[in-house]
């Protein structure tokens, strides 16, 4: 067995976005293309020299193939250690325990998220740094400056290690430790909630539907909810993890969850449902009858988290993204708490968690965690919801009604508009940015603009400067409007649109939102011109 040196050259497009690359599969399989962007991750952070990592993915197809080439790269570049979960295989979530677990010096996650998989859907690969958190804006753009200059890449040529059986093997004298997927973060999850009283009440008649959808998420679901909570046999549905999701589109939305939500919305519908992602880092919850936005999920869990044992000291503070809605400032000011306002993307919450600012974040795109790992936790939201319902005795509506009754109501919602023409969606955003100067003063749809900007945010703690995240409208009744180009689709452009209203009750808090949100929809056609760029009126999801 030896460490090859394998002349390459650069490939176009190995910019890192806000989750790493994300790439159609078969790029991926490409020529170099994988070895060129490994390489490039080992590079941009100093070497693999006598360094130990983690490895796993979501189980997407090519994710075990991937997996092999990439332990072999690591000892051609001097690795010490790589542990992998069994198969491959590790939520988001669990790899960044297990990095923060084993004080490793970080981990390589081989997954595109919430996007479809398959042979001719979506595939990615991400670093994430020492705090188990993705790597930051330098280390990315690192990245993407070795990748085009790179000329070549190191990897043994040993053979493939049996990622099956759980133990320690030797690739070309660096250890591959294979893990359980599971077991480390279950015990976590253990140490943070009151199994006790959440198992009480699965005992007492509670029924929950948690929808895996064919993804990652499914073996850890099963563990936690069927075997150590008592659940039902069953409560776990699409549990087990494949190669292209069965098909589905691992998105835990209204729109793609459609099986979920046609179950919570009929006559025999059980008392909570729950989805999460291809990798296991985002969550949708509904009561019966009630779907609950991200945005106000995160709010009741900061009103709440003191009821799990985890969190009985009490919140440092919080955070969301910008485009995330209001709704938690108001819990915070209500607790005494600072609330801090990121870019979109799940590494911007590192510096806040590890300087100890911030307790719980989450984002409008479905993700919440805290600082138990450096990642959005899609089970870890489900528990505790089910802590929060364990202890108050209620159903998610009585929970959700005094919540607004209490706080008022942020209507909220995002309109996605998929796989536009990105020349077309980059020329719009820039005509919206060059008419803010006029817009203040403007009465569009009944509603005076206060101001328009596009975000800029500067960290706190380390005093890093991250600009052009997202354009915004303001208007003096305090409705908002934001509009960003995502950096997680692999083709074309993505236009997210979001949208927010303040209604301070207690009259107006039972609305439908899309109806509550009428006006702002139609100032943000208008100010925007939507269809005359994008030929677009309606958006292909909403949530």
């Amino acid at each position: 067995m030896t460490a090859l040196t394998i002349a390459t050259r650069p490939i176009d497009g190995q910019k890192p976005g806000t989750s790493g690359l994300r790439k159609k599969t078969p790029v991926f399989m490409g020529a170099h293309y994988l070895e060129n962007f490994v390489q490039s991750i080992f590079d941009a952070i100093g070497g693999a020299e006598g360094k130990t990592f983690v490895l796993g993915g979501d189980g997407r197809y090519f994710n075990g193939r991937a997996a092999q080439i990439i332990l072999r790269m690591a000892a051609g570049n001097g690795a010490a250690k790589v542990i992998v979960g069994q198969n491959a295989i590790l939520s988001t979530p669990a790899a960044s325990h297990l990095i923060r677990l084993n004080k490793t010096d970080g981990g390589i996650i081989l997954s595109a998220s919430h996007n479809p998989g398959g042979p001719e859907a979506d595939f990615g690969v991400k670093f994430n740094m020492p705090n188990g958190g993705p790597a930051p804006e330098a280390v990315t753009e690192a990245m993407f400056r070795h990748s085009v200059d790179i000329t070549r890449y190191r990897i043994s040529d040993a053979p493939d290690v049996d990622l099956a059986r759980i133990g320690t093997a030797t690739l070309d004298g660096m250890a591959v430790e294979v893990v359980d997927s599971v077991a480390d973060y279950a015990a976590l999850m253990e140490s943070l909630f009151d199994f006790p009283a959440i198992r009480d009440m699965f005992a007492a008649g509670f029924r929950m539907r948690f929808d895996a959808m064919c993804a990652v998420t499914g073996p850890y679901a099963r563990e936690i909810l069927e075997n150590r909570l008592g659940a039902a046999p069953g409560t776990v549905v699409h549990a087990t993890p494949l190669p292209d999701f069965g098909g589905m589109h691992p998105d835990p939305n209204p729109t793609w969850a459609h099986e979920l939500m046609a179950e919570m919305t009929g006559p025999e519908a059980p008392d909570f449902g729950a989805a999460s992602d291809g990798d296991g880092d985002r969550n949708m919850v509904v009561g019966r009858g009630l779907y609950v936005s991200p945005s106000d999920s995160l709010a009741v869990l900061a009103a709440n988290a003191h009821l799990a044992p985890g969190y009985a000291r009490g919140l440092a503070g919080v955070a969301r993204s910008m485009p995330t809605s209001a709704a938690v400032d108001r819990v915070a000011r209500a607790l005494g708490i600072d609330a801090y306002e990121t870019p979109t993307g799940w590494k911007f919450f590192g510096n806040l968690l590890d300087a100890g600012r911030a307790t719980l974040c989450g984002e409008e795109s479905f993700g919440t965690g805290s600082d138990h790992v450096r990642e959005k936790d899609g089970l870890w939201a489900v528990l505790l919801w089910l802590n929060i319902l364990a202890r108050r005795r209620q159903s998610v509506a009585e929970i959700m009604a005094e919540h607004f009754a209490r706080f008022g109501r942020n209507y909220y919602s995002r309109h996605d508009f998929e796989a536009i023409e990105t020349a077309a969606a980059e020329t719009m955003m820039a005509a919206l940015r060059m008419s803010f100067p006029r817009l203040p003063g403007r009465i569009v749809a009944g509603m005076e603009i206060a101001a328009a900007d596009d975000f800029s945010f500067t960290d706190p703690v380390d005093g890093s400067v991250s600009r052009g995240q997202g354009l915004r409208i303001l208007f003096a009744n305090g409705a908002r409007i934001v509009m960003r180009l995502s950096g997680t689709g692999t083709e074309g452009a993505t236009l997210r649109l979001y949208l927010e209203r303040y209604a301070p009750g207690p009259e107006g808090l039972d609305l439908d939102p899309q109806q509550a949100l009428a006006p702002v929809i139609q100032a943000a056609h208008a100010l925007a011109r939507i269809e005359a760029y994008t030929g677009r009126s309606t958006p292909d999801v909403i949530t």
